[in-house]
């Protein structure tokens, strides 16, 4: 697995020197064939389908370009390309569970049914170029950017290497000027890109990896576990998974800043966050922003009345936990998100007149009381999320507190199914407050470029320190793919 590996980090000086060393003109050469290398690895099959995508967008954008939005030709064209895009998106991603669930239905009303199903591999990264190509079309639809003429320069916008597995998902305005540039090698531009790259891989190695190990030993055999161990193995997993997918996306950046490319930040310490609708200002920020901007407001956003708005905020948090996964688990997660935000919209603290919010010793210590409830109601949330079934959700919840009043019994029971020890909670702390260090100083500044600001006899021990917590905390013997790939 190219990218969840130290492989990635031999391709990349590759593609970097042959890069910089091209004619600005023909770079997009360079990074059209590393995007499409990625596929061909995955599985030639895979090529094929981006290339379709990619070419019916393509042409859908030229010819609706210069037209009025209102007409019916730019509309059709619009509807069409949307259409065989997510007709793509549900073949691969949704078909098998729509069928299956119209199975069930039939033999919930007595009609025997079995469902027609597929074995197929799903693309990788389909959801997220899926998602940055109606973005797109919607884009040239309504006059915000002009279709790109470039072939090869578009194919590079949908296929980006850096960002094909996992996002984040970008905007064509944003991104597609930048392909257009001339670049020109900045030394400080391409280091900031190492460290950031460097930090990405503690988080997926160090943490999310080693976290990884407690986690699928409890969600993969839930009736063996009780108590404690249910919610110390939910807590883990809300900060693998952060650590996974943030650690991607650090990987990500690091990687197109060495290239002079600027990627959006899609993760902002989200764990701090004092509300859930704070929280998803900061986790997965490409998702949520494509949402808001092609959901939440053409349903009418904030601008009508109380009970519209809350199923415009439920609507779009269903859409969100669909795109995860065709699961009703995924469904569920979403939807509790949607209902979470609309309830705490009722608060008075929440309005921009109240005193907690103009005040900032109010807010301090409202934040106090606000961010750890947000981080539980976000970690009960994710209980749906990571387990395989509703049902075990529920065994999850139903168990968590079982044998609390006896809690000295509670604790030992939880570190004895769990195999934890002193030691080992001892040993996977310090990674776990460079994390929070990390995190909280970035609330307030860029870490990194504070950092790469010190003098050399400063800076030089820090990134030495991180290197060799790197290399010594690293679970052996663990390879786990990125969690966000198998959507």
């Amino acid at each position: 697995m190219l990218f969840n590996s130290f492989s990635y980090a031999l391709f990349l000086p590759i593609v970097f020197i042959l890069y910089w060393i091209m004619p600005q003109k023909f770079r997009w050469i360079i990074l059209l064939l590393s995007s499409y290398y990625f596929y061909i690895s995955w599985g030639p099959q895979y090529v094929a389908v981006i290339l379709l995508t990619t070419l019916v967008s393509y042409a859908a954008a030229l010819l609706m370009e210069g037209r009025h939005n209102s007409t019916l030709y730019s509309r059709t064209l619009l509807t069409v390309s949307v259409i065989v895009c997510i007709a793509i998106l549900f073949f691969f991603k949704y078909f098998n569970f729509f069928t299956e669930n119209i199975a069930l239905l039939f033999q919930k009303i007595s009609i025997p049914i079995q469902p027609f199903t597929l074995k197929l591999a799903l693309p990788i990264g389909i959801s997220f170029y899926i998602f940055q190509i109606i973005s797109y079309l919607i884009d040239v639809y309504r006059g915000d950017i002009r279709a790109e003429r470039h072939l090869g320069i578009y194919a590079v916008y949908i296929s980006f290497f850096p960002k094909v597995m996992q996002g984040p998902i970008e905007r064509g305005k944003k991104l597609l000027p930048q392909l257009h540039s001339r670049h020109t090698f900045q030394y400080g531009q391409a280091s900031y890109g190492l460290k950031q790259m460097a930090w990405g891989y503690f988080k997926k190695l160090v943490l999310a990896d080693s976290l990884s190990v407690y986690v699928n030993q409890v969600y993969n055999d839930l009736p063996s576990y009780k108590g404690l161990s249910l919610i110390l193995a939910t807590f883990f997993f809300a900060i693998q998974l952060y650590c996974d997918f943030s650690g991607y996306t650090d990987i990500a950046l690091g990687s197109a800043k060495i290239l002079g490319i600027n990627l959006t930040q899609n993760f902002k310490a989200p764990y701090f966050a004092s509300s859930i609708k704070d929280f998803w200002g900061r986790w997965h920020i490409s998702l949520s922003s494509w949402l808001r901007d092609y959901i939440y407001i053409p349903l009418g956003g904030n601008r009508v009345g109380k009970v519209r708005h809350s199923l415009n905020i439920l609507i779009t948090f269903l859409v969100s936990g669909l795109w995860h996964g065709a699961s009703w688990n995924y469904v569920l997660w979403g939807g509790l998100h949607g209902v979470f935000q609309i309830i705490e919209g009722f608060f008075p603290w929440n309005s921009k007149k109240s005193p907690f919010q103009r005040n900032k010793h109010y807010h301090f210590l409202l934040c106090l009381i606000t961010v750890p409830c947000t981080f539980l109601l976000v970690c009960f949330a994710w209980i749906f999320f990571r387990a395989v079934t509703i049902q075990d959700a529920f065994y999850v919840i139903s168990n968590m507190f079982d044998g609390i009043a006896q809690f000295p019994a509670y604790i030992q029971d939880c570190a004895l199914q769990m195999g934890l020890t002193l030691s080992h909670l001892s040993y996977n702390c310090l990674p776990l407050v460079l994390l929070f260090l990390y995190d909280l100083a970035s609330l307030k500044t860029d870490v990194i470029a504070f950092i790469s600001r010190q003098r050399f006899f400063i800076r030089w021990p820090v990134y030495l320190f991180l290197l060799l917590v790197i290399l010594l905390f690293s679970e052996k013997g663990v390879s786990t793919e990125f969690i966000y790939m198998q959507f």
